[in-house]
């Protein structure tokens, strides 16, 4: 059977770490894996501009052996001329996975549902679990077991990125808390999943409305821009909403003393975050940029193998 990674929590816990555990190991030793030698194609199609998804694909495929195939949607019959099933058919005929970062996550579904080769979600507008692969190696980096840490998310937890830190970092058994104000908390049906896992795993979920209340005692602290991509006309409204989310030295005084800082980037200083935090010596936002790579290596490597096993 072929896998498809579309959402945080197609994964089981079992196979977070297995994954976890051959990206640390891919660190150490860039070349280790070669499962695209040959080369071997994947197709990495963009409908949303990127700098770090394009550049950790590129040069992850490239150091697994294969050949990146960079689309630009645009450029393309995808969606438009030709149907999304269509393409997934001709994209399985000629290459060994399709990579897609896009808007609504109904087109990766349905790019799965017909593809005959793994499909992974770069970016939806409901989930980023790439994203949350690399936080967790992060993390894992400097704190060591994932098991029973508490990571708090703060700002706009109604997004992506509030959907994928509650699935994913339920999964890896940990206590995630996310706080933003009313009416940006994450759907019910995906804190209902999280609560399920975390049931499993010993871990925790936690939605808050207090910025410090959410913090107090965390041992990772994480973030994101407050203007997204096709936000930018409510950029005025979204920092009034969102100012007492602001991660400065204060806020970060409330979370463990030897706490990390997370943020996916890029980053807007002064709105979401201080500068004095994100460049800061509790910031490990670079190795978090650059874990992209490596997690996404990992990520590639198992969905290849499980799917020749026909697991």
């Amino acid at each position: 059977m072929t896998r498809h990674f579309l959402r945080d929590d197609d994964l089981s816990p079992a196979e977070q770490l297995e994954i976890l555990d051959l990206a640390i190991d891919l660190k150490r030793d860039r070349f280790a894996r070669r499962p695209l030698e040959g080369q071997q194609t994947v197709a990495v199609i963009f409908d949303k501009t990127s700098t770090r998804t394009q550049v950790s694909f590129s040069v992850g495929v490239a150091d697994l052996g294969g050949n990146p195939l960079i689309m630009d949607s645009k450029a393309s019959q995808l969606g438009a001329k030709e149907s999304i099933a269509d393409t997934a058919k001709v994209l399985s005929r000629m290459v060994e996975l399709i990579v897609w970062r896009t808007y609504a996550h109904s087109g990766l579904e349905e790019m799965a549902a017909h593809s005959s080769v793994p499909v992974i979600n770069s970016l939806s507008d409901d989930f980023h679990p790439c994203q949350i692969l690399a936080d967790l190696q992060t993390i894992r980096e400097r704190k060591g077991n994932l098991r029973g840490l508490t990571a708090t998310y703060v700002g706009d937890a109604a997004n992506n990125m509030g959907h994928s830190y509650l699935l994913g970092f339920a999964t890896a058994g940990m206590h995630i808390r996310v706080a933003g104000p009313e009416g940006f908390h994450p759907r019910a049906d995906i804190i209902a999943d999280a609560e399920r896992i975390a049931a499993q795993t010993g871990g925790s979920v936690s939605v808050m409305t207090d910025p410090v209340a959410a913090v107090t005692g965390a041992d990772a602290v994480i973030t994101d821009t407050w203007v997204s991509m096709g936000q930018e006309a409510e950029k005025a409204e979204r920092i009034a909403t969102f100012g007492a989310y602001r991660v400065t030295p204060e806020l970060m005084a409330h979370a463990k003393p030897e706490a990390i800082f997370l943020h996916c980037l890029p980053a807007y200083r002064e709105y979401e975050v201080a500068a004095s935090v994100i460049d800061g010596p509790q910031s490990v936002v670079w190795d978090e940029a650059e874990n992209r790579v490596h997690a996404q290596k990992a990520l590639m490597t198992w969905l290849l193998a499980r799917s020749e096993d026909g697991e």
